[in-house]
């Protein structure tokens, strides 16, 4: 077929990448999904695109009138003028009152006469582009599955002989069990809505089918917005494969680098794990401090805390962030578990480090980032293709863990520790009448650390780093026993 290896773009943002190109010219290709779940959106995006290359465009509507099809167009600002033509056809108003009982009308007849006039409006424009809402309308004129199979086919046919490039609605309405167009179609995208517990419903889709081509597999998340539809493609780290040269990148605590033997690397995962309220975010906020200090640009990504509180805590510090995100230095994001999907959550982190070169990245915390998750056994998924990326981007990654309890033994909501290559703990523990705090680096993949655990502090010029608590025993357990000396503490006279 001519023209069948040049690809027709979609316009949609995201699924031109997921098709590796588009569609392939000159086929007809099927498009399902429940009512609700972006067809026609796609579907209006598909023939915009093809105005702007000059290419004239057929929407054949069977299922909603013309005023709907055009308002709906409205909402996302566009307007179906030339070289658009929207044809409304209701196959129902094909029969004439007085005709209706007249034995001679069948639906065969109804259904052979919708197929004529839908070749007309095809003649009468000359489209290289064409949409037909829905296939649950044909479907229920031929009434079984030989006289629909025998219809598709010849739809087919036709528009194959014209050289159009077809995208046929299914709602799935009617018989979803019927695969009769999944086996005649060049190609099968499906589109899913899931409603959580809580939160704003999930879109994604997936390819189900397209013949002589290498798609990208898998479900992608989607979102419909005003101005249209936005593919997140899923994110393969294999791809973004490549040398990186990886340098030490220290903090501005001698005693914090000591522990984790002179720093971390560029191109690495840090993982700060601890009890609510031990300083996690602070921890992952000294290295941002750290990487803007070198003339780097960095992003923190917040799910738990609001914005205007980490100002204000972190300004008690010492630390602005304000100032520093209106000097472009950081990216700020507040993150709405419920509202956004993990596919939007990567490609907006990978927007950053691609288009923005943000070199640090903290994510706080993964506790909000499972809530964005409507299936947990994804989550290491995600997390695994994130960080492998971001490695692979050179851009070192922070994340930190909320842990179940305060002292004691703590569980974690999520164990990730295998993946991140520097892991960090931090503890309470009680010692002479009060209630401190005990840092250690229990895993560094790229170099030796201290195996010590030392205690910190939170002081009004931000973290104090002690030295190794040696004397002491437990401290991991919260209530450890004094085996030393002298056994001084941060803050403790005479020390």
């Amino acid at each position: 077929m001519t023209g069948s290896k040049e690809n027709a773009r979609t316009g949609v943002v995201g699924l031109d990448d997921v098709l590796s190109g588009g569609l392939s010219k000159g086929n007809v290709f099927l498009l399902e999904g429940e009512p609700g779940a972006g067809k026609t959106t796609i579907a209006l995006q598909f023939l915009i695109e093809g105005a702007k290359q000059g290419e004239n465009s057929l929407y054949v509507a069977l299922s909603e009138s013309e005023a709907e099809l055009r308002l709906g167009a409205a909402s996302h600002g566009w307007e179906l003028t030339a070289p658009i033509h929207v044809f409304e056809l209701q196959p129902q108003s094909l029969l004439e009152p007085e005709k209706e009982q007249s034995l001679l009308y069948s639906s065969d007849l109804e259904l052979g006469e919708a197929t004529a006039r839908i070749f007309e409006a095809f003649d009468k424009a000359k489209p290289t582009r064409v949409v037909l809402d829905s296939l649950s309308e044909i479907r229920l004129l031929a009434q079984s599955s030989l006289r629909y199979r025998r219809q598709i086919l010849a739809i087919k046919q036709f528009f194959a002989r014209h050289n159009a490039t077809v995208l046929m609605l299914d709602d799935m309405t009617t018989d979803i069990e019927d695969k009769t167009v999944h086996s005649i179609a060049h190609g099968v995208i499906r589109l899913e809505e899931l409603t959580p517990n809580y939160g704003a419903e999930r879109r994604r889709l997936r390819i189900m089918k397209y013949r002589g081509r290498k798609y990208r597999g898998g479900y992608h998340d989607f979102v419909i917005a005003t101005g249209g539809l936005c593919v997140f493609p899923r994110l393969i780290s294999g791809e973004s494969r490549g040398a990186q040269v990886r340098r030490r990148i220290p903090t501005d605590y001698p005693a914090f680098n000591a522990l984790l033997g002179g720093g971390i690397e560029s191109g690495s995962s840090t993982l700060i794990m601890g009890p609510a309220g031990t300083g996690k975010s602070l921890i992952a906020i000294t290295f941002t401090l750290a990487a803007i200090k070198r003339g780097e640009k960095a992003a923190l990504l917040v799910f738990d805390e609001e914005l205007g509180l980490l100002f204000d805590r972190m300004k008690g510090l010492g630390i602005d962030l304000e100032d520093l995100q209106k000097g472009g230095k950081l990216s700020i994001e507040q993150i709405d578990a419920a509202e956004l999907s993990p596919g939007e959550f990567s490609h907006r982190v990978r927007s950053m480090v691609d288009e923005k070169g943000i070199q640090t990245v903290v994510i706080d915390s993964l506790n909000g980032y499972q809530a964005a998750m409507p299936e947990e056994h994804s989550l290491i998924l995600h997390i695994h293709e994130l960080l492998q990326y971001l490695n692979r981007r050179g851009a070192a990654t922070f994340m930190t863990v909320a842990q179940k309890g305060i002292t004691g033994d703590m569980s974690s909501p999520i164990d990730v520790t295998y993946l991140a290559d520097t892991v960090i703990l931090l503890r309470y523990f009680e010692a002479r009448g009060k209630v401190r705090r005990a840092i250690s680096v229990i895993k560094k993949r790229s170099g030796a650390h201290e195996s010590s655990i030392r205690e910190f502090e939170i002081g009004n010029t931000g973290l104090e780093v002690g030295e190794p608590l040696s004397e002491f025993q437990g401290v991991l357990r919260g209530v450890p026993s004094f085996v030393g000396g002298n056994g001084a503490l941060i803050g403790d006279s005479g020390r």
